[in-house]
């Protein structure tokens, strides 16, 4: 097998920050050219006893992809979810239709619990209803939700808007640590221009939820 060698000046990789090495259009040199799939900070929100979260701007077409990180969230009340919806006219109303599925995989610190399951009460059909997307959380001075929700091309004005999430959190029954999957659409081709978190009872005690747009 022959190899062939670049020649010394169709090389172009003048180090730079955010930047990789890459083939050349020509594809007979290298360059240097954005390493592409970075995050970029939009919004954070510490919660205090929060009766919600909102983000109510930085969602537009400026990004294809947008990635809520929520960190350490607490309720205030026992044994409750973390929610979410969309609004489509600026954070005035959170009502936008919906279909989902969900799932988790949990298991007990005693050992004695531990499951794969479905969870269809905790799914929607074409529903306003707020989403979980972290269910049971317990409000114990050491347990807490983390996890994370990714929206889909939010400004689209022709096709629905995908969502996928992911929590980790402990809850008081059984001591548990659960994994929870949850995934579905916003079922509008309107633009999707506000996301609010909030708990299914009661406030978010503490916690910081952070927006990021996928460059």
């Amino acid at each position: 097998m022959a190899l062939n060698k670049l020649k010394f000046n169709s090389i172009n990789v003048t180090p730079a920050a955010s930047e990789g090495i890459r083939f050349n259009s020509s594809a007979n040199g290298l360059e240097t050219a954005s390493a592409g799939g970075s995050l970029v900070k939009i919004a954070a929100t510490t919660a205090s006893s929060s009766a919600s979260i909102s983000f109510t701007s930085g969602i537009d077409s400026t990004y294809k992809e947008y990635i809520f990180v929520f960190n350490n969230i607490h309720p205030a009340t026992q044994n409750v979810d973390l929610v979410f919806n969309g609004s489509t006219d600026g954070g005035s109303n959170y009502n936008v239709t919906k279909t989902s599925t969900y799932f988790y995989a949990t298991h007990s610190e005693a050992d004695d619990v531990a499951s794969l399951a479905y969870e269809a009460d905790r799914d929607l059909a074409q529903s306003t209803a707020f989403q979980e997307v972290a269910s049971l959380i317990g409000n114990d001075n050491d347990q807490s939700g983390s996890g994370y929700l990714h929206i889909f091309e939010p400004s689209s004005s022709v096709f629905v808007k995908h969502f996928i999430a992911n929590a980790k959190r402990t809850m008081t029954i059984f001591d548990r640590a659960t994994d929870v999957f949850g995934a579905g659409f916003f079922n509008t081709t309107s633009a999707i221009t506000g996301i609010q978190f909030k708990m299914s009872s009661g406030n978010i005690d503490s916690g910081t939820i952070t927006m990021y747009g996928v460059k």
